[in-house]
């Protein structure tokens, strides 16, 4: 499948087919690691990591994953650039993909990725912004096909704060490769309508569901139970309200048992505030595999810059 040249926005930009071809060739890339294999299918590019926002997981997996197929990636902090202020987007974008062969923007409007991708003339990556953050679903379903053996057919059930950008990329995801997802959330709290209109849509072509409660038995038959802190980042005064509204669906051990199978298994994108939206004994049993996925990040996103960027 060729999606050279393509920029990684957000996942309503691809088709099912492409989502599944890049959680495969992260599978296929973490088997090669595994055995010491290295590429090379990104030697000599260099790629500019823009963080606007802290980051873990997001900024050591571009940074190892770009050094591991041969490119060279250098930091750039928001704080340090002109983006959006001395400067506009537009011409912040028109130098940088002058010098460089791919972009990575980590921050808050999404319009900045979008305008860097349309200006730059090179592959752009979102690494989070206000509204999606597609490169974690796509770690999320690695996860997944590596316990499971398989995603179609599979529930996904995101418990908390229904309307921030983890839940509405992986809301996507699910709905595109035919699994089942559910948001359980305060009416307060979840996705915009326009947006669970759509997966709607995208679920019935892909012969899955879409349903959005403030109920907690639609837990049932759940094969994972996934969740993200109540308030984001930039959000931190809404902590108290967030709290009392969101405090009803903590994943603990009893909504685990609630879905009726011994099976299923629990996952957060990190990080995470145990005692909050899951508690200790949850993130620390056997059914969590929140750091399978952490380290999913590294594979799923260096299939993105290999996918689209490399030879």
């Amino acid at each position: 499948m060729d999606l050279k040249g393509r920029s990684f926005l957000k996942l309503l930009d691809f088709t099912p087919e492409e989502i599944i071809y890049l959680v495969d060739l992260a599978q296929e890339l973490k088997e090669k690691r595994k055995k010491g294999i290295r590429g090379n299918s990104l030697k000599d590019k260099n790629i500019a990591l823009i963080f606007e926002k802290p980051s873990t997981r997001t900024r050591c997996s571009f940074t190892i994953g770009a050094q591991e197929e041969g490119a060279l990636a250098t930091y750039l902090a928001g704080s340090e650039l002109q983006l959006g202020e001395k400067e506009s987007i537009e011409d912040t974008a028109r130098v940088l993909g002058r010098m460089f062969d791919g972009i990575e923007y980590r921050g808050f409007d999404h319009s900045y990725v979008e305008e860097l991708a349309k200006h730059s003339g090179v592959p752009v990556w979102n690494g989070l912004t206000d509204q999606w953050h597609p490169t974690q679903p796509l770690a999320t379903m690695l996860t997944l096909k590596e316990h499971f053996g398989y995603l179609k057919g599979l529930k996904v059930v995101y418990l908390g704060d229904g309307r921030n950008n983890v839940a509405n990329s992986l809301m996507v995801a699910c709905a595109k490769v035919g699994i089942d997802v559910a948001i359980s959330a305060p009416k307060q709290l979840w996705p915009e309508t326009w947006l669970v209109e759509t997966c709607e849509k995208l679920a019935k072509e892909a012969g899955s569901t879409v349903t959005v409660s403030d109920k907690l038995d639609v837990v049932e038959g759940a094969d994972m139970l996934y969740t993200d802190v109540w308030y984001s980042m930039g959000e931190e005064r809404k902590e108290q309200e967030r709290i009392r509204l969101a405090v009803p669906y903590q994943i603990n051990s009893a909504l685990m048992a609630r879905t009726g199978k011994d099976t299923t298994i629990f996952s957060h994108c990190l990080p995470a505030n145990k005692g909050k939206e899951v508690t200790e004994e949850v993130f620390e049993s056997e059914a969590s595999k929140v750091f399978d996925e952490a380290e999913n990040r590294l594979h799923t996103i260096k299939a993105i810059m290999v996918a689209t960027l490399g030879e």
